[in-house]
């Protein structure tokens, strides 16, 4: 995994795979067709309330990325806006040295 990655994409792949695994078991489990309809239908309330929770959680590192983002993009506008005046400064200062220099 990547440092920027916050595991919500292993999370989400764990919750996929592991609602699976249990639909298959109910399949394969000796019960009666009720019984294991109902209890499928518990466990897929249970993983659509953790795919929710998954998502509000991508939803939220999204926007403090992006709010870093903008930050970090104001500050290096800032810093070029700074540079590119102190060389406008520079270039005028060493055009007066050569202008006095022709005169």
């Amino acid at each position: 995994m990547s440092d920027r990655d916050s595991g919500a994409g292993f999370t989400v792949g764990l919750v996929i795979g592991a609602a699976v695994g249990v639909a298959i078991g109910f399949f394969y489990a000796p019960r009666a067709g009720t019984e294991t309809r109902e209890m499928l239908k518990e466990r897929a309330e249970k993983v659509r309330e953790r795919a929710t929770e998954v998502a509000e959680h991508a939803r939220e590192t999204a926007a403090e990325v992006a709010e870093k983002a903008k930050g970090t993009a104001t500050e290096v506008v800032g810093k070029a806006k700074e540079t590119a005046a102190e060389a406008k400064h520079r270039a005028r200062a060493k055009l007066g040295e050569l202008r006095k220099k022709t005169d």
